[in-house]
């Protein structure tokens, strides 16, 4: 029973103060946009690697500390494959996420439309000696049984809709819903709940292509279709959202600035605001991308915690190309 509402306490604060969300956060989602939708695959029209590093709420023991790679290309004019892997900690416990990516892409309007599937593992883990024991761990029948580890299988499935100008996708990166106990009461199980994505933006040319304004947003929450139902009532999970407003200066020069929050602040008050985010990126000509980001938190971990951090790093092969000679905004 400890160990169980253990599991569930972590599985709460994983997320963040605003949500009870267990999948990676980011700040620059834009960039990183594999993680969480398949049919993303291909989008960039050349094989593409990104990695991302995130360290949230520095200074506070225990926080999540996230690392992400993601690689993917057009095999054919309507195919494209890819491979993401995320490893997420937080406190004694920690995850690693290994999916392999199909997308197909059809041309639709001005666009193509783009369908993924992706499907790996997940290795969940649980260091225990890293606990503070009021009583010696030996004698806790809920820890005493030593570090575990545990694979469960992922299946996931996205729909992505881009042209040079515009994109908007919805995913949901894991879709089935795995125990981390063997609890048989639904209420004292821990459990990785499914997720949902939106997202959403655009590439508005104030100046040419020397001044180009990109709006963005993205809307993510647990078990979006299940409200009011037993799973929804256990989670407890607000909606979070990220509205972000970013530049880009000479096809080389990125800044922008982001708010996240939960959309049950500005409806019953029940939540609260999360971050105020700033972040910048180099996109090179040699296909070299380069970018950091730091959060300002808005809820009382702001007097433990220093803010949280990005930094990214990511590279377009053959960037040369002449279908690559125009700037990619997404």
């Amino acid at each position: 029973m400890k160990r169980t509402l253990f599991l569930l306490l972590v599985v709460l604060l994983s997320i963040g103060t605003t949500s009870a969300q267990q999948q990676s956060m980011f700040t620059k989602y834009m960039f990183n946009t594999l993680a969480f939708n398949p049919a993303y695959a291909g989008s960039r029209e050349a094989l593409s690697a990104n990695l991302l590093y995130r360290n949230q709420w520095m200074g506070l023991d225990g926080a999540p500390v996230t690392q992400t790679l993601g690689i993917h290309s057009p095999i054919k004019p309507r195919v494209a494959v890819g491979l993401a892997i995320v490893n997420d900690k937080i406190g004694p416990t920690s995850s690693t996420g290994v999916n392999a990516i199909y997308a197909y892409r059809i041309e639709f309007g001005k666009g193509k439309l783009s369908v993924g599937l992706q499907a790996g593992a997940l290795n969940w883990r649980a260091d225990w000696d890293k606990l503070r024991y009021k009583d010696p761990q030996s004698i806790d029948d809920a820890f005493s049984g030593g570090n575990e580890s545990k694979w469960f299988p992922n299946f996931g499935a996205g729909i992505y809709y881009y042209s040079d100008r515009f994109y908007t996708g919805f995913a949901s990166p894991g879709l089935l819903e795995s125990k981390l106990n063997n609890e048989t009461s639904f209420d004292l199980s821990a459990r990785l709940y499914r997720h949902y994505y939106y997202s959403i933006g655009g590439a508005i040319p104030i100046s040419g292509d020397m001044i180009v304004f990109k709006p963005s947003a993205l809307i993510k929450g647990v078990n979006l279709f299940a409200s009011g139902t037993k799973t929804a009532s256990t989670v407890s999970s607000p909606v979070e959202f990220d509205i972000d407003f970013g530049f880009l200066f000479y096809k080389t020069f990125w800044i922008g600035t982001a708010f996240r929050s939960s959309v049950e602040k500005f409806t019953n008050k029940s939540s609260s605001y999360d971050s105020a985010d700033i972040w910048t990126s180099l996109q090179l000509r040699n296909g070299l991308r380069i970018g950091a980001a730091y959060d300002y938190s808005l809820t009382k971990l702001q007097t433990v915690s220093k803010g949280s951090v990005e930094v990214m790093l990511g590279y377009d092969f053959n960037y040369e190309d002449a279908a690559l000679a125009h700037v990619r905004y997404f």
